[in-house]
């Protein structure tokens, strides 16, 4: 099966810092924190812009998000960064063998299947919200920094 690109997990990470620290979260800033190229980030963020998920202030002015965490889906995000060609999340092989039985009638039956796979999964998706994920995030924050063995946090 094909990766989904790494620019869905960045958009969320993006988008998280974004609601937790507005005026800071440039794209050097984000960057830094996903240990990422900065242009890859101003690519996201111009995708997350595009979708009209937020506001960029020009120079180091940082970013806003336009709607509230609690109100922006995993969807919302999958879908802004593109992270599937013509809405497909499974390809399938453009010429085969007509001749064969299998051949000839193997995509039509995977393709159902694969497309309930996709629906679910965007189901799913769709249930989660960005403020789910910074939660979820802030208890294993608090977790670590509980933890007397972990000296590095804190």
């Amino acid at each position: 099966m094909k990766q989904i690109s790494s620019r869905f997990s960045l958009a969320v990470h993006t988008l998280s810092l974004i609601a937790v620290m507005p005026s800071e979260c440039t794209g050097d800033m984000i960057a830094d924190s996903a240990n990422t190229n900065p242009v890859i980030i101003r690519r996201i963020m111009s995708m997350l812009k595009k979708a009209g998920l937020i506001q960029v202030r020009p120079g180091v002015g940082g970013s806003i998000l336009l709607k509230e965490p609690e109100d922006i889906t995993l969807l919302d995000v999958y879908r802004a960064v593109g992270v599937t060609q013509d809405s497909q999340l499974f390809n399938f092989h453009k010429e085969p063998n007509l001749a064969c039985p299998v051949g000839r009638t193997m995509e039509s039956s995977l393709r159902r299947e694969l497309a309930e796979a996709q629906q679910a999964m965007e189901q799913r998706l769709a249930r989660t919200t960005i403020k789910q994920m910074m939660d979820a995030a802030h208890a294993e924050i608090k977790i670590s920094a509980d933890d007397p063995q972990n000296e590095s946090i804190g």
